[in-house]
Order: structure tokens, then sequence, then C-alpha cells
């Protein structure tokens, strides 16, 4: 006899929870990444739990951990919220077509062709917005962006990507580094020097930034593993490990570090990203303001 017991009514900003819970595998750190309070994390999920009539996560001094039934509703979960994104995103769109936000990441400025898409559309609403690098994918798919200028690598499935211009890598040392005082290096003058790992990037991202493996095959020296991107500054100050970045910018904001060009390796592609399906006036625009503004570091805003 089919099932014909109703289905729960979730709560999206719960389901959310969870997902972040999921994500940290740790309340606190969930909590704090959500600014709510713990004890009110744990009773939001407990809830989500009842709802369901099952548990999802076990408590462990250490932390959480998915249970067998969290494990087959995280996928799911995470589906549900970017379907209910998507929705809300097209729902907008629709009932304001002149309307877009453009994304970027660390070190990248957009603001030239931000302005010459303004300049072209007066009457469009056109937004900017930061972007972590480790949810490039993510933000562009769930609508948070509808352009993205970042730098390769990040996972481009459902996206439509096109390189915009290079910038050469350098290696970042602390002042006081045995290589601060050279013109350029190569791989083989950092083969057993640590490099810090990003904990939440794709691995493809940090393979990418650490060269890993280096052409010889050998691992990269691990270094310590960093939360946000801009942590790598702090240990390569602190004479922990140093690290692969791209372009002149690199250390901008940092005179305890210095950047050294660095030889042998491919140059960062800068991207434009969209949707692969979206073909709206606005992002079309945009593409072609970005293709003829954003040519590289020298770039002067219009």
């Amino acid at each position: 006899m089919p099932d014909t017991a109703p289905a729960p009514d979730l709560d999206l900003r719960l389901v959310r929870y969870f997902t972040v819970v999921a994500e940290h595998r740790h309340f606190g750190r969930a909590a704090e990444a959500l600014r709510v309070t713990q004890p009110s994390l744990s009773r939001q999920v407990r809830r989500l739990e009842q709802q369901l009539g099952a548990r999802l996560l076990d408590r462990t001094p250490q932390g959480s951990r998915l249970t067998e039934a969290g494990e087959v509703f995280l996928p799911r979960a995470k589906a549900l919220l970017r379907s209910a994104a998507q929705a809300a995103a097209r729902t907008r769109a629709a009932a304001d077509p002149a309307r877009i936000t453009i994304g970027y990441t660390t070190g990248i400025i957009v603001t030239p062709a931000v302005r010459d898409l303004r300049r072209r559309h007066p009457d469009a609403e056109v937004h900017s917005q930061y972007v972590d690098c480790t949810t490039a994918h993510t933000a562009l798919l769930d609508h948070q962006v509808d352009a993205l200028v970042t730098r390769l690598p990040f996972p481009t499935g459902g996206l439509r990507v096109t390189v915009l211009y290079d910038e050469p890598r350098v290696l970042l040392v602390p002042l006081d580094h045995r290589l601060a005082g050279k013109e350029s290096v190569t791989l083989d003058d950092i083969a057993d020097e640590p490099l810090p790992r990003l904990r939440q990037a794709d691995p493809a991202w940090n393979a990418y930034w650490r060269v890993d493996p280096r052409p010889d095959g050998r691992p990269a020296p691990d270094g310590p593993s960093i939360e946000a991107l801009e942590d790598k500054f702090e240990v390569i100050a602190a004479g922990q490990a140093v690290a692969i970045a791209a372009g002149p910018r690199a250390v901008s904001q940092r005179p305890d570090i210095i950047g050294i060009p660095l030889h042998g390796v491919e140059p960062s592609h800068v991207v434009l990203a969209t949707r692969a399906d979206d073909r709206g006036l606005l992002v079309t625009a945009f593409r072609r303001s970005a293709h003829a503004r954003l040519t590289g570091p020298g770039a002067v805003p219009a």
C-alpha cells in the first residue's frame, strides 16, 4: 500500500543551519559562522530532526559527525537550498530584469568594467560584491552573483568561463627570509619550503597554488592549514611558511612581506564566469565591458 503520510513542512532556515554544522563538523564553529548562539543552534537542529523523524548528527566532545540519516539528507538539503535560491533569484529577475550583481575575488579589480556597464545602461541597477574564492562556483549557481571575475582553478560545471588576462605568479616570503634578496626564484629554490593549505578549498585549487605535485613528482611540503586566504600573510610573516600568489598587488598591504617573481610555472589565469544558460541583456553587456576594460593589473578605471 503506498505511503500516504504527509511530507513534513521543512523550514529552510533550519535546513541551512544543518548544512553549516555538517560543513564545520562542530556546533561552536558553525554557530560563529551563522552568528547565532551555540545553544540556539543546537535547538534549531533538534527541531529539524524532530520534523524529519531522524537523528542527523551525533554530538561528541570533539565536535559532531553525520549519522547515516544525516549522510543521506545532506546532499538533498543542499539541493533544496539551491533550488529555493534559484527560484527566488529567477522570480526577482523576472520582476526586475534591469539588475545585475558582479562578483570579484581577492586582488581582482572590476571597477573599469562596472563603470562602463553603468555608463552604457544608466537605468540598470548594477551592484558589485566580494566573493570568497572557495565559493566561486556556488555563488554563481545559487544566484548570489550573476557574473564573477576570479582566478582559475575552480569547479566550472554549469558555467561559461573565458580568460580575460594572465598574471605572473610570485613567491611571498618574510623580509628576513634567505630568498628575500633574490631577483627571481624557481621551484628548485623552494623544494623544501612548507606552503600553507587552505582548509575549505577545492583540492585542485590547493594543488595549483602549491604546485603540488612538483614537476619531478615530489609532493609540495606541507605548511600550516589556514581557514581563510588572508590568513596566509600571518603564517608567512611569522616565518612558518612561504606562499605562491598572483600579480603585483599580492603584498601591497604588507610591508613585512615581499613578492619575488617565480619562474618556471604557468601564469595565473583571470577569468570571467557566468551561468552557462544565462543570456540576459546585462550579463551579455557585462561580458563585452569585461573583455574591453579588464585587461590586466595596469587597467585604469574608466
